[in-house]
């Protein structure tokens, strides 16, 4: 590009130069001769002059008196009637410039200048002509050689810009050119970049949500299908199987959750459903869990409540914060039902240690965690909750309590009593 741009540009200055140059010197060439003629005439007109001021005055007129009147280089022959010509200076060879004028009395005079003299001067003023094409010349190509610099890095860095976005590095530049053209080309493709990142940390926070939402409810299956391996009561079997096909349904639950959009997942996800149920499922489904590792998961608290929500991903977030507490935690595990104003909330709460006073504030962010974890499943779990209309907040540090709140539908069997259930 930089060499067309160089190639173009010299072809429209010699192309000038070719159109105005060539002009130019005919007009000059015309001038200069017309400009030697001139002064041949004028010079010869003067000496006529001196002619007849002489013959007026009866001096002799003779090459020494005339040798002081014209120019060097030039010839001169005077006719005066009646007297014998009279030639002052070297007659020129070769081409002759020739200039006359006439006297009152007849007198002739008739100068001669060769014409190499105007070809020289014409040989000048071309020298002048082409030093100055020459010079505007070498400026056109310094000038083309810029501008094709200007234009030609830009589109160079945006085709690497391009490029990069190409091969999975998405990072804007924000670097502008001056040129409103190429500024505007620079502007989409930093606008892509941003897209294409968001796309892609998009996709990257939905695979690591999938890893994190899916790794709870293949853990529960597993452990229920441990338990019907490990025994043969017909019965218990049976049992073991009906949970673990809930829990399969769960999964293909969280599985459809992730292949929906957000717009879709609040607007035609949430319906009213029975808290008791969801609460007593997981209760069911890790005590398992606990009672392996030795401690002991239990539910107190308002019986009868309707909550307004995804039943599944409320199903989630109790599941993200049980499986918290039995791998953060200590003691027994209490899940509690209360209401206030017009949200259902469900706490849970542990006997452990509780979260660390420098992860308080930062516990619901992505990474942060406590131990060796993801770091992911608290801020996965409130943002479910918030996709529900609901929220998941840590009410107390030490020991940890979250509480998760959701709309709730009034129902007359929430006068019922508490009831506390192991």
């Amino acid at each position: 590009m930089r060499r067309r741009l160089i190639n173009s540009t010299l072809a429209v200055v010699l192309v000038v130069i070719a159109v105005f140059g060539v002009s130019l010197v005919i007009v000059e060439t015309r001038t200069i001769g017309n400009s030697a003629q001139e002064r041949l005439d004028s010079e010869a007109l003067r000496l006529v002059s001196v002619v007849e001021a002489k013959v007026m005055e009866g001096e002799p007129v003779d090459d020494g008196v005339l040798a002081e009147q014209i120019g060097l280089h030039r010839f001169a022959r005077i006719e005066i009637p009646g007297s014998p010509p009279v030639e002052v200076g070297q007659q020129p060879s070769g081409g002759v410039i020739r200039g006359s004028a006439t006297g009152e009395r007849g007198e002739r005079v008739t100068v001669e200048e060769s014409r190499a003299t105007v070809t020289r001067e014409v040989g000048r003023s071309l020298m002048i002509i082409a030093a100055v094409a020459l010079l505007a010349v070498i400026a056109a190509v310094l000038l083309a050689v810029r501008q094709a610099n200007r234009l030609a890095s830009p589109l160079t860095d945006l085709a690497e810009t391009a490029e990069r976005l190409g091969s999975g590095d998405p990072r804007p530049r924000h670097k502008r050119y001056g040129v409103p053209e190429l500024d505007r080309v620079a502007d989409v493709l930093d606008a892509s970049a941003e897209r294409i990142a968001r796309m892609l940390t998009a996709e990257r926070r939905l695979a690591a949500d999938a890893s994190h939402q899916l790794r709870t409810p293949l853990t529960a299956l597993s452990m229920r299908l441990e338990e019907i391996s490990a025994t043969d009561d017909p019965e218990t079997v049976k049992e073991e199987a009906h949970v673990a096909l809930t829990q399969v349904e769960r999964l293909t639950d969280v599985v459809e959750r992730l292949l929906t959009n957000a717009k879709d997942a609040r607007t035609g996800s949430a319906v009213a459903f029975d808290l008791d149920e969801v609460v007593k499922q997981q209760i069911e489904e890790w005590r398992p869990a606990y009672r392996s590792a030795g401690r002991a998961i239990v539910c107190s608290g308002k019986q009868g409540m309707r909550a307004v929500g995804t039943p599944g991903a409320v199903a989630q977030v109790l599941a993200t914060l049980i499986e918290n507490s039995l791998m953060h935690g200590g003691g027994t595990v209490a899940l509690r039902t209360r209401v206030t104003g017009n949200q259902a909330v469900v706490e849970v709460t542990d006997e452990g240690p509780g979260v660390p006073g420098d992860l308080g504030a930062r516990i619901f962010e992505r990474a942060i965690s406590g131990r060796n974890s993801t770091g992911i499943g608290l801020a996965v779990a409130r943002d479910l909750a918030e996709a529900d209309g609901g929220r998941l907040e840590l009410l107390q540090q030490q020991p940890a309590v979250f509480a998760l709140f959701l709309s709730r539908e009034a129902r007359p069997r929430e006068q019922q009593p508490e009831r506390t259930v192991r």
